[in-house]
């Protein structure tokens, strides 16, 4: 086999149940407030600590506010969950980032902007976009809490091993083009249930090309084809994105560390369960229009008609339409818009932050549209401030909200009204992701920026 999978899931194997799972030693266990209560209280229960506190850390953002956050949440649900985050991680011994700390944000942003996530190791969290991470070379997926749990006592875990699958991307992407935008082609192209059973490596001149943060962008999306997870192998990029970070190695123990990172690579003779090939070329920036992140066309196209819809898949489709108030054949440039959100761990890194304001700088924020501009930490919001970014967004009619998840999903205050278009570069596009009754498309921060100052949807590209 030989691939780059096989190489770190085969060094992390305990045993090997017979017809059964495997026992997977994890390096790293990300924790929030949202998936942990039920995991720490079994912990309790049975009288256990954690087996290696040292490799557990732990933030709460789902239910944070992305204001006033020096104040006591308002929301009773919010307060407790992020609350009884807090006095687990004091009486079981966890490193906790907590609100109001310079250290917290979005778990999957901070993660690897402080060098917690590592080239090779296996990384879990209770949350499905956990395959973040593997844009260092790592193998990172979602768990369940009872999972959760599982890792908590013994650092380990029972997997069954996915199988393997290779998607190279040829080319260079063209201007305005996005790690965004080449992960909504690819779930149009596999749709969001094309990857299940696999864990995807990224290959091919156009992801090669892509800065760390984009690939970050890219392994986020895995999980929407229905993918365990997915990562890139690490390379230059990897190593100078990580070097000097907080948690990462330094002096001789770094020398050590890459010379072992660079041996993780699938070998040329790497046989993979399914590969495909795609080409950057065929790539535009892109927008979804349904209600599934693989409901998507490059910018310029229009919804597919009835007729391109399959037998089975027409009702489900009309279904997406009427609810987002979309007619099949239709174009959407030109759509009017209410609402834009940058953020999330799909997009709120400081370079997402920078693509916002290349496209605002100049000119102003539409009158009609609420914008909601959040870091995924609070080191992308001192970045923001160091570069000057803030000065230009706020020039432009923008305010910068607190760290958190926010808008990406409806467990906090940041909820788009019933009805209302919002321009998200978050991750799914749900009926009611963003809020009960609203209607989301998915897009880069580019297409979010021009959408912003247009209040509409608009090419980037006649910006750039």
């Amino acid at each position: 086999m030989n691939t780059l999978f096989d190489k770190i899931w085969d060094r992390h194997v305990v045993q090997v149940v017979e017809d059964g799972p495997t026992q997977l030693y994890i390096d790293r266990l990300y924790v929030h407030e949202v998936t942990s209560p039920q995991a720490f209280a079994g912990m309790r229960e049975r009288g256990l600590k954690c087996f290696r506190p040292k490799q557990i850390f732990c933030m709460p953002d789902h239910n944070t506010p992305t204001h006033d956050q020096d104040k006591p949440i308002e929301d009773p649900v919010s307060k407790k969950q992020v609350d009884t985050l807090a006095k687990n991680c004091a009486d079981f011994g966890l490193t906790h980032f907590g609100m109001n700390t310079p250290d917290n944000g979005i778990i999957h942003v901070v993660g690897p902007e402080k060098g917690l996530s590592l080239p090779g190791m296996t990384i879990v969290c209770g949350d499905s976009h956990t395959s973040t991470h593997g844009a260092v070379g790592a193998i990172a997926f979602g768990i369940g809490t009872s999972e959760v749990e599982m890792v908590m006592a013994s650092q380990c875990i029972l997997q069954q091993k996915p199988k393997s699958m290779r998607i190279n991307i040829h080319g260079t992407l063209g201007k305005g083009v996005t790690a965004k935008d080449v992960a909504l082609y690819l779930m149009s192209q596999l749709t969001t249930s094309g990857a299940t059973g696999y864990f995807v490596e990224y290959s091919g001149q156009a992801v090669k090309e892509m800065s760390m943060e984009g690939r970050l962008t890219l392994c986020n999306l895995s999980i929407e084809m229905g993918a365990r997870g997915g990562f890139v192998a690490p390379d230059e990029t990897t190593f100078a994105y990580i070097k000097g970070k907080e948690y990462a190695p330094k002096g001789e123990e770094w020398d050590r560390a890459v010379a072992y990172w660079q041996t993780l690579k699938s070998g040329d003779d790497a046989v993979f369960d399914k590969e495909l090939v795609f080409d950057a070329a065929d790539i535009e920036p892109r927008i979804t229009y349904g209600t599934n992140p693989g409901m998507g066309v490059g910018i310029s196209e229009a919804i597919p008609t009835l007729e391109e819809i399959p037998g089975e898949g027409k009702a489900s489709f009309m279904k997406s339409m009427e609810y987002m108030g979309f007619a099949p054949g239709e174009k959407l440039l030109g759509h009017p818009i209410d609402y834009v959100f940058l953020g999330a761990c799909t997009n709120g890194r400081i370079e997402d932050f920078r693509a916002f304001a290349s496209i605002v700088r100049g000119r102003r924020k539409d009158e009609g549209v609420v914008a909601w501009l959040v870091p995924g930490s609070w080191a992308v919001d001192r970045q923001i401030r160091t570069e000057g970014l803030d000065k230009v967004l706020e020039e432009a009619g923008f305010e910068i909200r607190q760290p958190g998840c926010s808008a990406c999903l409806a467990m906090n205050d940041d909820k788009v009204p019933a009805g209302k278009y919002c321009v998200s570069t978050s991750n799914r596009n749900f009926e009611g992701r963003q809020g009960p009754g609203s209607r989301t498309i998915l897009a880069s921060p580019l297409v979010a920026a021009a959408a912003a100052i247009t209040g509409k949807i608009t090419d980037p590209r006649d910006f750039l």
